[in-house]
């Protein structure tokens, strides 16, 4: 009876965390009180992810990341990207791809993604690269770096700490690096050649909003019923009668289309997203070509008054508002900053159609913004800046002293001096003790969703083990390879985690299948080190759908992707991983 309870739980948990119909810290905490009602654990089996060392640990390197990023020890590599390419695209694109997955190796990828966002778009700026060619493949690329090492993923850290709780030890600094490090220069030579053929070329409408005297505006129109542009080629109309003007995007339906990929004739209520000058955009008013698609804003287009831009603004994973509807909450009320619309993984809601809306990870904003309050935006993070190049470094002077913590945390538990838990909140203490990381900023990092999910599920996983229900689970993924050897059930656990993790967080992923594998590898009397290993390079082989991992969400929006696009580029590194990973593994990690 215990283990239908379990399944039911289990299936429940799947179903909110694909559906999302709560948020994830809500579904853990459900988790919890579920597993105690029932009786299946007790109170203090329940709550005892919250004295995981993963989980603390997970945290630390939170902090630990931000204030890397916040002292520009990452930053600056990414400014310089631009520099020392001189021009040359192909430069540009490897710098950038062994970069991110150096960084990603050591660090958080989230935030060192966050951070390359506007250095790709500025690269499209700079050299006329499209930047769709180039935000899957860094996403991918801090993937990639992720699985080099202990602390680039949160997922090996929970996998290391269950395999020691388990009685298998732990996962050592650099032990994954063996495959992870070929996995990955394999990877990174496939998005550079691949990416540029794959994947779509959509320009950019954000550039050079603020550098330039004649500024050039993003708008919102809306085609009227009498307008010459019905029935006609949008493109070639503007560039015959308005120089200046670009149209980015084609809103019918509230679904997108992209002039440049889908060819689609104008109807009357469309609504065209186009940037030019403040002139054009004032004649195609007058001349009643189109009209603006949201009267009661007025937007002002006088290109006299410095006051107002429209920009767009991607949520990132650490922002404050996510959950929250925009237009309903003081930040927006209070400081004059007027939502237009939002565009969510190509469907588009306009002013009116936002009222019940939430922000979610990747969601797009375009707002009419005062220009004061451009750096206010920048500093806080809740929202980065399209168009922006990160050049603001605070605290730029602690550098040195965030890379020095850095450097000895890594040493110190490379070498064994200390658990890696005790490296890592030292490292936090230190961060905060010399300036690097204000408390504010510290709490904010925390990613409190994040850590509630891993207690949950740990919590969840304790359960299954308890009850028998990964055994009975590892039995009847047996019987699919009951014919074959060790390898190829290898072979499948690498596939399931790997199709789990496309649906599933990579950190819900490990924690609910490491009781299986163990399981798995108990029953066919080897040692289960190969299948805890294959869960932390199944786990995060998340590339073949935009939902499979947050990094993937945050650049669908502005790289103007399609699902498409993503397994194009996704399937075959999930193909490298599982080869890899089935051939290689054993040979690593013998069973």
């Amino acid at each position: 009876m215990d283990i239908v309870t379990v399944s039911i739980i289990l299936c429940a948990t799947l179903y909110f965390l694909i559906t999302e119909r709560i948020s994830i810290d809500m579904t853990a905490i459900g988790i919890i009180v579920a597993l105690v009602f029932t009786r299946i654990l007790t109170p203090a089996e329940a709550v005892g992810g919250f004295a995981s060392p993963a989980v603390i640990t997970v945290g630390s390197m939170f902090l630990i990341s931000r204030a890397m990023m916040r002292t520009g020890a990452v930053g600056y590599l990414a400014q310089n990207v631009i520099l020392y390419s001189r021009g040359n695209v192909k430069i540009a694109t490897l710098l950038t791809l062994v970069i991110v997955a150096l960084a990603s190796a050591f660090i958080n990828n989230t935030p060192v993604v966050v951070l390359f966002i506007p250095v790709i778009l500025q690269l499209g700026c700079e050299y006329g690269l499209s930047p769709s060619k180039l935000l899957i493949p860094v996403s991918y690329t801090s993937i990639l770096g992720g699985t080099c090492t202990l602390i680039g993923t949160s997922t090996n850290i929970i996998v290391s700490d269950l395999s020691f709780s388990y009685g298998y030890g732990k996962i050592s600094m650099f032990e994954l690096a063996s495959l992870g490090v070929p996995i990955a220069v394999i990877g990174i030579l496939f998005l550079y050649v691949m990416a540029p053929r794959l994947l779509p070329a959509h320009t950019e409408p954000t550039c050079d909003h603020l550098d330039r005297e004649d500024k050039r505006y993003l708008a919102e129109f809306m085609i009227p019923r009498n307008s010459p542009l019905i029935g006609s080629e949008p493109m070639q109309y503007f560039a015959e009668h308005y120089g200046t003007l670009i149209l980015y995007e084609v809103i019918r339906g509230g679904y997108i289309f992209y002039p440049d990929k889908d060819k689609i004739g104008m109807k009357a209520e469309d609504t065209l997203l186009i940037k030019g000058s403040a002139n054009d955009l004032i004649h195609l008013l007058q001349e009643k070509v189109v009209q603006l698609a949201h009267e009661s804003r007025k937007l002002n287009f006088n290109i006299h008054d410095p006051e107002a831009i429209i920009i767009e603004l991607v949520v990132p994973p650490q922002s404050s508002f996510l959950g929250f509807n925009p237009r309903q909450t003081a930040f927006f009320r209070d400081v004059g900053i007027h939502v237009i619309a939002m565009k969510r993984r190509r469907l588009h809601y306009s002013e009116q159609k936002m009222e019940q809306r939430r922000l979610r990870i990747g969601d797009i904003l375009l707002v009419k913004c005062p220009v004061d309050m451009i750096d206010r935006i920048r500093a806080e993070g809740d929202f980065i800046i399209i168009e922006d190049v990160y050049h603001q470094i605070i605290q730029k002077k602690k550098a040195g002293i965030a890379f020095a913590i850095f450097a000895g945390v890594v040493a110190t538990a490379t070498l064994g001096i200390a658990d890696i838990m005790v490296c890592a909140l030292a490292g936090v203490l230190l961060m905060i003790l010399s300036g690097c990381l204000p408390l504010r900023d510290a709490y904010r990092a925390l990613q409190g969703d994040v850590l509630m999910l891993i207690v949950g599920t740990i919590a969840l996983g304790a359960a299954m083990a308890k009850t028998g229900a990964s055994q009975l689970y590892a039995q009847g993924f047996l019987y699919m390879f009951h014919s074959l050897g060790p390898q190829f059930v290898l072979m499948g656990m690498l596939l399931f985690a790997s199709i789990s993790t496309q649906i599933l967080s990579n950190n819900a992923t490990a924690v609910l299948l490491i009781p299986i594998a163990i399981s798995t590898a108990t029953a066919l009397g080897v040692s289960p080190k190969p299948f805890i290993i294959a869960i932390c390079f199944g786990a995060r082989a998340c590339y073949a759908t935009p939902i499979g991992y947050q990094t993937n969400l945050m650049v669908y929006g502005p790289g103007g992707y399609t699902f498409a696009d993503y397994l194009r580029l996704g399937i075959p590194l999930n193909l490298l991983v599982l080869i890899m990973g089935s051939m290689f593994i054993p040979v690593f990690w013998p069973f």
